[in-house]
């Protein structure tokens, strides 16, 4: 009995370990810097955006609960703790957003480009927003920095072709191939 709690102790600590490699090599784009990071936005309960919304009220939107202010703080940790430079941080103009990127940088822009193409009669947009998008970051220069594009799953979907997880980060390069996905929950 003994020999098996240290076997399974041994495959713990190697699980554990490889878990911490990996976590290592997925940030190593990021902390070379000039790199387009873009983040979901935090845990907001629900889907969509409630009936009624409106982009200049955060009353009527789904905002983050006390799990997505969590969560932004710790993508903030994340930033800080492995250096990962910083040029711009821009976001949607969804207050789920704009809290994420508050909570997580401090300072951020807004940028419609980056704002939720899911629901009517935003949906129409989408074609032009990302091309606004890739316009921006074609003549974005970081000089050594990254940029940071806090938005929503549909923007990130359209323009990666991945699907993410709120608070999800997915670096990329300027032509937004994907270099690493980092999950944050």
């Amino acid at each position: 009995m003994k020999k098996q709690i240290i076997s399974l102790l041994k495959i713990s600590f190697l699980f554990f370990s490889f878990q911490l490699q990996a976590n290592e090599i997925n940030l190593k784009p990021a902390q070379d810097g000039d790199k387009i990071i873009l983040i979901r936005h935090a845990k907001a309960p629900g889907g969509g955006d409630p009936e009624g919304f409106k982009i200049e009220d955060c009353k009527t939107q789904r905002n983050l609960d006390i799990m997505g202010i969590n969560q932004s703080k710790k993508i903030g940790r994340l930033f800080r703790e492995n250096e990962i430079k910083i040029d711009k941080v821009l976001s949607s103009q969804w207050c789920r957003c704009k809290d994420t990127a508050k909570y997580a940088f401090g300072d951020f822009q807004e940028f419609s480009a980056l704002n939720s193409t899911y629901t009517p009669p935003y949906d129409q947009n989408e074609k032009q927003q990302i091309q606004d998008l890739k316009i921006y970051v074609n003549n974005w220069n970081g000089k050594g920095g990254n940029l940071v594009l806090v938005t929503h799953y549909v923007i990130i979907l359209a323009i990666t072709g991945e699907t993410t997880r709120s608070g999800e980060l997915v670096i990329t390069d300027k032509n937004f191939k994907v270099l690493s996905k980092i999950n944050t929950f």
